[in-house]
């Protein structure tokens, strides 16, 4: 006989998959613009381009942000030993990151982390990146609840709540600072 299941029994991905839903139900006609990714605005305080709003990786290899990616991508070298660590723990955790396509730290520490998740076998679907502008807004998504104070801001997920993040640039390095927040 098989055993009857609960009614409101939801497993840990559906419930991130649900808030992420509900984040874009939650837009109004004007903000519509905001559900198409890798978009530009002008920025009149930077007086050029940037990226706004949910970005993907296609997104970040694109204007002058894809100049600074690449090499930096390219050039970080994760610490074997705890990239090891990573690899086994960090896919049970959601990533956001709040980055500037303008600031010279994201253009340094977003790609860096990026090659962290590659190296790891992250899975993408956990992972949401938002750009904003100088003012730390986005265009047409609400991220106050994110408290955005400085950029980039790498949000770690468990379960849906927050548990760490790294702010601007590490204390120790990414992947180090990264193991210390799993470890809490």
């Amino acid at each position: 006989m098989k055993k009857p299941t609960t009614k409101f029994s939801v497993s840990y991905k559906l419930k991130w998959i649900i808030t992420f839903i509900l984040l874009f139900i939650g837009f109004s006609a004007k903000e519509m613009r905001a559900q198409e990714i890798n978009q530009t605005i002008y920025d009149s305080v930077r007086n050029k381009e940037v990226l706004i709003d949910f970005v993907t990786r296609e997104g970040l290899q694109t204007g002058e942000f894809a100049e600074y990616f690449q090499e930096e991508y390219q050039a970080y070298n994760p610490e074997e030993t705890l990239i090891n660590y990573l690899k086994d723990e960090l896919k049970h955790f959601e990533i956001v990151i709040v980055f500037g396509s303008w600031c010279y730290d994201s253009k340094i520490q977003v790609p860096r982390f990026l090659k962290i998740l590659d190296t790891t076998d992250y899975p993408e679907e956990n992972l949401l990146m938002i750009a904003v502008d100088s003012k730390k807004q986005a265009s047409g998504l609400d991220i106050t609840a994110y408290d955005i104070e400085r950029v980039p801001t790498f949000i770690i997920y468990k379960e849906g709540k927050e548990i760490g993040r790294i702010i601007e640039t590490p204390v120790q390095s990414l992947e180090a600072d990264l193991q210390k927040i799993l470890l809490q």
